[in-house]
């Protein structure tokens, strides 16, 4: 079956936000971010998603850092913009924002907190592919968002709307992967970086990866050897970037820990914003061990 998406296939980078030291966007830094990812052979960034820290972003910063990322990118990598909300009409207005600025696509997540129908589901998102001429990404997270999009309303999406072309599939069920990939025509990209290669073996193009803040040249070179049929070297480079992603981002919520990762690299991005707070001395150490572990210090 053909895919639609295959044009967000590859490492998409779920891009952090930096922040100066009283808190207010580093465009700054933001600019070196994409210039790193640039030379690094990332495909695609997704600026102001989770790790992005969308939730504690005003509209005006959530509208500024996707119009920097789409101008500064230049047409170097792709953008797929952060849109999503539990409000259609602010969904549609967010996604409209990210067309007038040039973004590639919209990456949406599932209505979060209000816990829509699956018949809600289906006409929120309907409602912005009717509305915005933009390829839209879903994003299925039922561990932030409190419910899961199941897999037939999923598919009903896809054939109802052309404009719906890949689903971030981060509800770690590879039955369910399974199922969207079987019944439907969009492109599969994993939200879980432990997941992509046996995401990518039953069919999957890609990632939209947290570990690629950091180690972006090895993530693309999983997914490459992977689709160049070099099977050794991609569970190769799964087991080595495996560890990394479990003990780097399970010690606490993203962004939490790519941020501090990031600091210890020498490329601060700045503190998470409050409700979020910073890891703890001994979180540090460990992430300083698992940093060292890897080759990064």
């Amino acid at each position: 079956m053909e895919r639609r998406g295959e044009f967000f296939s590859g490492l998409s980078v779920a891009l952090i936000t930096p922040m100066t030291v009283d808190g207010s966007l580093d465009e700054a830094m933001l600019r070196n971010l994409i210039d790193f990812h640039a030379a690094s052979g990332t495909d695609c960034l997704v600026p102001v998603g989770t790790t992005g820290e969308s939730p504690t972003l005003s509209h005006e910063e959530h509208e500024r850092v996707i119009a920097v990322t789409c101008e500064y990118s230049a047409g170097r990598m792709k953008v797929m913009a952060g849109t999503g909300s539990n409000s259609t009409a602010e969904a549609v207005r967010l996604t409209e924002s990210a067309r007038q600025a040039g973004a590639d696509g919209a990456l949406m997540v599932a209505p979060y907190y209000n816990k829509p129908t699956q018949e809600g589901f289906f006409q929120h998102f309907a409602k912005v592919a009717e509305t915005v001429d933009l390829p839209i990404v879903l994003y299925n997270i039922p561990g932030r968002t409190a419910k899961n999009i199941e897999p037939d309303t999923i598919c009903r999406i896809a054939e109802a709307c052309p404009s719906v072309v890949a689903v971030k599939e981060s509800t770690g069920s590879m039955d369910q992967a399974s199922q969207i990939l079987s019944n439907s025509p969009l492109t599969v990209l994993s939200g879980d970086d432990s997941l992509t290669l046996p995401l990518l073996a039953l069919g999957g193009s890609g990632v939209v990866s947290v570990a690629g803040n950091i180690v972006p040249a090895d993530v693309r070179a999983m997914i490459t050897a992977w689709q160049s049929g070099d099977v050794a070297q991609a569970q190769q480079l799964h087991h080595k970037l495996f560890p990394l992603c479990r003990d780097m981002l399970g010690l606490s919520t993203n962004p939490i820990p790519v941020k501090a990762a990031m600091k210890m690299l020498g490329r601060d991005c700045g503190d998470v914003r409050l409700p979020l707070t910073p890891l703890t001395a001994a979180e540090l150490q460990a992430l300083r061990a698992t940093l060292s572990r890897y080759g990064l210090l």
